[in-house]
């Protein structure tokens, strides 16, 4: 018998990766999905990648009476991965209510239904903005996390607080919180990748629609801030590396290998890149020059975040190894395989 884990937001971009990740382990995946920032195309493309065709699930985790139908039929499951949420910080801060509707009820809609039905297990897809405007660098897990700059990142603080409360409350119940710094890139198929709805509001996917033509001119949104450049330094992970810690953290859960009920693991590189050390390296790997202009910071980002990651090596036995190099050369091979 395959241990069977349920994967929420697995036709996203860092779920559909997971998703691979997970059947190439041995794992049987239902995937949930409503959709709503991702294409059901999705589903067979990793069908493509692995020759499984995972279970799908259309419904909106928002719906409490759906999820519960769900995960009543699927209560044989051991464990859920949560990835489905909104992401875009812009975007949150704009339509902040949009952001805690959809992304604490479908955290707590699941958390509730899986409890009832006796799935104790749960890793949570969370982010480096839980630690708001950090004092020292490079953060660690004990860097005291903050208000974050926009609602999506208070979501993910908030979520970690209700799942501190829940595995307090519930000692059968388990969770491994990962807080990712910012991954980009695509499977080496060039098959799966990021494909947001509209403009993109992650620097990656909004390069490389700039560098096809799809986007007229790559803004860069800020080259005031206090770093080398200007502009601001993040810690990029590729996403297949990301999606390697999750089946990790699936199998320290599963094996009762955790140490604590709910635990925190940064998942990054340890290195700062800086937005113009990405636009320059892109060029370098593409041969393709990019259009760009600074304009004005973007409300809710911060000047600089990057990881220590010490703890994921010594617990999970995890350390990234893709570098920025490999992230922007998938990356374009994935943008230029769904426009052909």
């Amino acid at each position: 018998m395959k241990n069977k884990v349920i994967v929420t937001g697995g036709c996203g971009y860092i779920g559909s990766h997971t998703v691979v990740e997970l059947i190439e382990n041995n794992f049987e995946v239902v995937i949930i999905d409503d959709l709503s920032n991702s294409s059901k195309k999705t589903v067979e493309r990793i069908h493509d990648i692995t020759g499984v065709l995972p279970n799908f699930i259309n419904v909106d985790l928002k719906n409490e009476l759906e999820t519960n139908t769900v995960f009543k039929k699927h209560k044989d499951a051991q464990l859920v991965i949560h990835f489905a949420a909104h992401k875009a910080v812009g975007e949150s801060v704009a339509e902040p209510l949009k952001y805690y509707q959809n992304n604490l009820y479908s955290l707590l809609n699941t958390i509730s239904a899986q409890s009832q039905n006796g799935i104790n297990n749960f890793i949570f897809s969370s982010s480096a903005t839980v630690y708001g405007l950090p004092e020292t660098l490079p953060i660690t897990e004990k860097t005291k996390t903050q208000r974050p700059f926009s609602p999506y990142g208070n979501t993910k603080k908030m979520a970690e607080e209700i799942l501190d409360d829940l595995t307090k409350s519930n000692h059968e119940f388990s969770a491994i919180s990962l807080r990712y710094f910012n991954p980009i890139g695509a499977h080496e198929s060039g098959l799966l990748g990021e494909l947001p709805n509209g403009i993109p509001n992650n620097l990656m996917p909004y390069i490389t629609q700039a560098a096809n033509g799809n986007i007229e001119k790559l803004m860069v949104y800020g080259n005031d801030y206090p770093t080398k450049d200007g502009t601001p330094i993040r810690d990029y992970i590729h996403v297949v590396d990301l999606a390697k810690a999750h089946v990790i953290a699936v199998k320290r859960l599963l094996n009762k290998e955790h140490e604590k009920p709910l635990e925190f693991f940064n998942l990054g590189t340890g290195i700062g890149y800086s937005v113009m050390d990405v636009i320059n390296c892109f060029e370098n790997t593409t041969g393709v020059k990019l259009n760009y202009e600074f304009t004005e910071r973007r409300a809710g980002d911060v000047p600089q975040l990057y990881a220590a990651t010490t703890l994921a090596q010594e617990k999970l036995g995890w350390t990234a190894e893709k570098g920025l190099h490999e992230m922007i050369k998938s990356s374009w091979d994935w943008e230029n395989n769904i426009n052909n």
